[in-house]
């Protein structure tokens, strides 16, 4: 008997690797298009170190033209979640990423290189299996739990590594007619790799990222196939990147330990080797030290804490690709309206030691993202985000004529506000605009410089007696400020005011800011005079009465 016989004895009705290799042809793409994938395992939230994964893919297959699929890696069932698939189609799919291949949902997919679920796939990876006995290089263990375990423990006591290696691959060298007996016998067992590699050898790797790295051989004899029938991730990755023709692995570097066998695998089989492209991964500052950003202690680890909190999904986004790229933060600088996606994404820009996330960094990215959208998109997505997460919000904003008018404020301009950096802050940054939650706010106001409540009513009322009119145009009222600082002796320019500070109580900004206090209960607001034009005359005088008792 040969090993032939031995193969298939264990695969008797696969296809020949030949099939596969003529079903899923190389893709007839530009040269240089990068192909990569997306990977998960329906085990749980989406780590937004995946979501930078994604943004980047998704950058680079765009500018060279190429495919982002995704991948439902799905071989460890026990660990798999309800709904998993959909979970994390809509996680990314929530960012505005979209996968050229790959998994819709728990069921569909698309794409010519599919299944795009492991778990489908089991005739593929046992053909390959097959193969590779057939060539010697893979082989039946028929080794227990317990002897596997009696092994780690004489391992460890003697100072070795562990693993199934070397002199330790007890079923190794079992002869073809000895697998055959155990196998007839029902004899229960999975199928390993067998390695040709040595530790004492080394080999180097070119890393797009890391540069060349140096390596001790894999000896590890891995299993390939389980008892279940499933393959190992490392077989399956191997066989799934070079069918679907995946160009560039682009992962986190807690991959690196895995290289050595995943190319001897590729090797072995006779693939050619994707390139890959190890990143460091996000990093999170603590008590002066640095640490990997963690799904246990992080809430911002799971992408779903964006979508709570509101930060719009363009501003993550932006934010990621700042971490992915050192010149990606000068080149939006240099191009504030230009559209991400015409930034040149470049790996080996991408960090060896591991980028700092940074959530006050963030929120100033996503100030200036949100600065540049219409009043429209701001009322679209605040809207959006209040049906999920605050009914109170959401009913402030059934107004919707008047709600545009208040996120008009101050935008569109030169300068545009930037005091909204996430969709939760709305409710707070609003909530003064109408009449209802103002009116019935008991709180006292703090006014600054101008404290005295008989000076602050004698300034509302002359005021509004003398000088409103919400017909003015800006410049108009503006002066008419003036006028009324003048009146009431303080100084109509601040520059005035600055040069000889003891001629006057006070100068207009003061006046000013008595005003503002008096509608908004804010002494910093955006624009005074734009606000007043949304809350119009009748609540203008409403606010005011409420502290003159008029």
């Amino acid at each position: 008997m040969d090993y032939k016989d031995l193969a298939n004895l264990i695969f008797p009705d696969v296809k020949p690797i030949s099939y596969y290799e003529e079903k899923y042809i190389p893709r007839n793409l530009p040269e240089g298009a990068i192909v990569t994938r997306f990977a998960p395992s329906p085990t749980g939230f989406v780590h937004v170190g995946g979501l930078m994964q994604c943004v980047i893919n998704r950058q680079l297959t765009n500018q060279t033209k190429g495919v982002f699929l995704l991948r439902i890696e799905d071989t460890d069932q026990k660990r798999e979640i309800e709904d998993g698939v959909a979970q994390i189609v809509n996680a990314i799919k929530d960012f505005g990423i979209e996968f050229d291949e790959g998994m819709l949902n728990e069921t569909d997919e698309k794409g010519n290189y599919g299944p795009y679920k492991q778990s489908l796939r089991g005739e593929i990876y046992r053909a390959y299996a097959k193969w590779l006995i057939e060539q010697g290089r893979a082989y039946p263990c028929f080794a227990t739990s317990e002897e596997l375990e009696e092994m780690r423990k004489k391992q460890e006591a003697a100072k070795l590594r562990t693993g199934y290696y070397g002199v330790w691959a007890t079923y190794r060298n079992l002869s073809v007619e000895e697998a055959v007996e155990k196998i007839k016998a029902g004899t229960p067992y999975i199928v390993r790799f067998k390695s040709m590699g040595r530790e004492d050898r080394k080999i180097r790797h070119h890393d797009v990222i890391k540069g060349n790295i140096d390596f001790p051989e894999n000896d590890q004899d891995i299993v390939i196939i389980k008892a279940d029938g499933l393959p190992t991730y490392h077989f399956a990755h191997a066989v799934d990147d070079h069918l679907m023709r995946v160009t560039h692995v682009i992962r986190s570097d807690e991959w690196v330990s895995s290289l050595p066998l995943h190319l001897e695998l590729f090797k072995t089989l006779e693939f050619e080797t994707p390139k890959y492209c190890h990143y460091a991964p996000i990093l999170k500052e603590e008590d002066g030290k640095k640490r990997k950003i963690s799904k246990r202690k992080d809430p911002e680890a799971a992408v779903s804490y964006y979508h709570e909190e509101g930060i719009p999904a363009q501003s993550v986004c932006e934010y990621l690709m700042n971490i992915g790229n050192s010149n990606f933060e000068m080149w939006r600088k240099n191009n504030p309206n230009a559209p991400m996606s015409e930034f040149t994404f470049d790996i080996s820009k991408m960090s060896v030691s591991g980028a700092i996330f940074d959530i006050v960094k963030l929120l100033d990215v996503s100030k200036n993202v949100i600065s540049k959208y219409t009043k429209e998109d701001i009322y679209d997505e605040v809207l959006e985000w209040a049906k999920r997460y605050d009914k109170e919000l959401e009913d402030l904003l059934q107004d919707k004529e008047y709600a545009l008018k208040i996120f008009g404020i101050e935008r569109g301009n030169a300068k545009p506000r930037k005091d909204i950096a996430k969709w939760s802050e709305v409710k707070e940054a609003i909530s003064y605009m109408y009449d209802d939650k103002f009116l019935n706010n008991t709180s006292e106001f703090e006014y600054g410089k101008i404290s005295d409540k008989e000076e602050i009513k004698k300034i509302l009322s002359t005021y509004l007696e003398k000088y409103f009119d919400i017909n003015d145009e800006k410049q108009t009222w503006f002066d008419k400020m003036k006028d009324l600082s003048e009146e009431l002796g303080y100084a109509r320019e601040v520059k005035e005011f600055k040069k000889n500070p003891e001629k006057w109580p006070g100068h207009v900004g003061d006046i000013s800011t008595v005003l503002r206090v008096s509608l908004t209960g804010r002494m910093q607001t955006p624009d005074l005079y734009e606000i007043m034009q949304v809350l119009g005359k009748e609540s203008i005088e409403k606010r005011i009465a409420r502290i003159t008792g008029k």
